[in-house]
């Protein structure tokens, strides 16, 4: 049965809020829920009512990133081809950045795990809420893979950067506050209230000032480089993604016999000594 409702959007005020609506997979992207989730921020930018975009997962997690647990026939034809997985990468790179890209800021309203694509994402946003329970890494590294889009060594330096992606760790919300990845952090139960009041303070100021000031800051970014330093980093991941390696084979090898979860168990405990 195909997944209906994937994301959700509603507005509250002068609010517009995105939800996506994936929480039995702890809002894992896949293409459905990614194409959906840029329509709805597309309506959000564009709602001439709103001035803020809040952008949050349903259910325990925020995003746990992509759905490498799904099998999907189309992508195992051309496991090995760069220029395919080049393509698809750009794809979902386009879908990160889509909070840096839009008109309006954007609030990450963050509870639970925000994991590989979905750290991406919570980090491309202008300003991250999240609550005492938020887990953020990207884990990719540990069964050969890495996110599409680099933008962490821009959010926290270089070292701090270097030290999670070369190594999956995952770090928790005070620790995110510190190194400057989260804005504040709050009691989890108190998360929604927080974060709309937040919203809502920030709608306060007219939308010419917000959009200029956004627009500001994102060309002075890209004007030293920003955008062009993620998209080369694109193609050159996109060879890993189409090399064979040992540790991405045997996660594989688990995955299919065993489930996701054995193979993220099996990575995991490696790591733990």
């Amino acid at each position: 049965m195909a997944e209906e409702n994937l994301v959700l959007y509603e507005t509250v005020d002068k609010v517009s809020i995105v939800t996506l609506n994936r929480p039995d997979k702890l809002n894992a992207i896949n293409v459905a829920l990614r194409e959906a989730a840029m329509a709805a921020l597309n309506e959000a930018d564009a709602d001439p009512n709103t001035r803020v975009v809040m952008l949050r997962g349903a259910g325990r997690a925020f995003c746990v990133g992509y759905d490498i647990g799904a099998e999907d026939p189309e992508k195992a034809k051309w496991r090995h081809d760069p220029l395919k997985w080049r393509e698809y990468l750009h794809e979902s790179c386009a879908f990160e950045m889509k909070p840096w890209d839009m008109k309006k800021p954007v609030i990450a309203q963050v509870q639970g795990y925000a994991l590989g694509g979905g750290c991406e994402l919570a980090m491309f946003c202008d300003l991250t809420i999240c609550g005492d329970d938020a887990k953020f890494g990207e884990p990719e590294v540990r069964f050969s893979g890495v996110g599409p889009a680099l933008i962490m060594p821009f959010i926290i330096g270089y070292k701090r950067a270097r030290e999670l992606l070369y190594m999956g760790d995952m770090i928790d919300d005070e620790t995110a506050k510190e190194f400057g990845m989260v804005n504040r952090v709050v009691p989890a139960a108190e998360l929604d209230a927080a974060a709309l009041k937040l919203a809502n303070r920030m709608a306060l100021v007219d939308p010419e000032a917000l959009n200029g000031t956004k627009l500001g800051l994102r060309r002075t970014a890209e004007a030293a480089g920003l955008r062009n330093a993620i998209l080369n980093g694109v193609d050159i991941v996109s060879i890993m993604y189409a090399v064979e390696t040992e540790s991405g084979t045997r996660f594989k090898e688990i995955t299919k016999k065993d489930g996701l979860g054995a193979a993220l168990k099996w990575r995991g405990d490696q790591f733990k000594a």
